[in-house]
This record gives C-alpha cells, sequence and structure tokens, in this order.
C-alpha cells in the first residue's frame, strides 16, 4: 500500500522530488467526471474532502514538518503545497475520501526535497541553520527537551522520520509505512535502529 500511495503521489521509490517542487506532484491534473457530472462538481468534491482534512490535521501536519525540516515558515509551505499537489491529482487517488494518507506522504517528499536542496546549499558554502535546531532557539528549551531536540537532528533523515511519525502523530507502522512509501518491516527496522541511536546519543550527552 505504501508504494501505491507513493505512485498515485508522483514519488519514486527513491523520493527524488520533480525539480521546483516540494510536494512530489509532477504536473497539474484536470479532474475527471463521469458523464452526468461537471469538471465544477467534481472539483468541488474535492475541496469539501480536503478542507476538512486542512481543518482538522493542518496544525499536526505543519508540526511534523517543523520536526523534520526545523523552522516554521518553510513547514507552512511544505504542506501548503502537499494540499495543493494532493488537490491537482485528486481524481487520480487510489482512495479519494480517505486522502490525509496522500497529503502525508506529500509533506513527507516535500520535506525530503527541501533537506536535499539545504544539501546541496552547503556544498556551496551556503549552510543554513534552521531556527529550531540553532543555539538561541534550543536555550530558551528545558534542558531535557533541548538534548532531544540536537540528538533528534543528528539521526539520519529516515530515522528522524519514523520516530516523528510514531511519537509525534502516533501512527502505527502501517499508517507510517504509507507516509514514507516503505514496507512495514523497514519502519520496524529503521524505528529500532533510531531508537537505539537516539539513546545511546542522550546516553553521550548525559
Amino acid at each position: 500500500m505504501g508504494s501505491k500511495i507513493a505512485e498515485e503521489c508522483g514519488v519514486s521509490p527513491a523520493w527524488y522530488a520533480p525539480p521546483g517542487g516540494s510536494g512530489g506532484m509532477a504536473e497539474d491534473v484536470v479532474p475527471a467526471t463521469d458523464s452526468g457530472g461537471t469538471v465544477e462538481a467534481a472539483d468541488h468534491g474535492s475541496a469539501v474532502i480536503l478542507t476538512t482534512i486542512f481543518r482538522e490535521h493542518h496544525l499536526e501536519l505543519i508540526r511534523m514538518a517543523l520536526f523534520i525540516v526545523g523552522d516554521q515558515p518553510t513547514a507552512e509551505d511544505v504542506v501548503q503545497d502537499a494540499f495543493a499537489a494532493v488537490h491537482r491529482r485528486f481524481d487520480r487517488l487510489h482512495d479519494p475520501r480517505n486522502a490525509l494518507p496522500y497529503i502525508r506522504a506529500a509533506v513527507i517528499n516535500g520535506c525530503r526535497g527541501v533537506l536535499r536542496r539545504r544539501a546541496i546549499a552547503r556544498r556551496f558554502g551556503g549552510a543554513y541553520e534552521p531556527p529550531i535546531w540553532s543555539a538561541e532557539s534550543a536555550a530558551l528549551l528545558g534542558e531535557d527537551r533541548r538534548e532531544v531536540f540536537l540528538a533528534l537532528r543528528s539521526l539520519p533523515r529516515r530515522q528522524r522520520e519514523a520516530l516523528v511519525l510514531r511519537y509525534y502523530l502516533d501512527l502505527s507502522e502501517a499508517e507510517i509505512a504509507e507516509a514514507m512509501g516503505v514496507s512495514r518491516g523497514t519502519v520496524k527496522s529503521t524505528t529500532s535502529r533510531a531508537l537505539a541511536a537516539l539513546a545511546g546519543r542522550l546516553g553521550e550527552d548525559s
């Protein structure tokens, strides 16, 4: 199912986002309709579903992205792009009435695109320190929380994603697999390695 959602969200197995976009959707799609409907009616239906998801999950999606990319403006942009991208491909979703997993997948892909572009910028001397991970921001946190943030930052991208999805959003292994575009076995092993690495890092810092 994870690979199915990834395909419908326009995401390759390696999660390479198309150039110029953070949401992983490669093209605009005109909503499809049957012989008895209209483009406007189909578009209205997708808008109602996505508006409901936006109202119920917008904040948690921004916070999820924030933990991964490290600053709120970028997190907000990623989530906005994800909603727009899923809306453009709405008629191609396997289960349009349950669009939240597709949006989560698009948000994860958007975060990966942001981190990839930052890595490229660092090669040319354009290092970027997200505010949530900066020394100034960390100093405002309690010591325990600061240590967790810094330890989380040190993890590989996929491990960080798995922990945020599991312990921040409290998603099941199946839901995490859908969002990350991997198998449940990969989720289990990645989460296990991430917890061990995080525990080791916190132990080293204590």
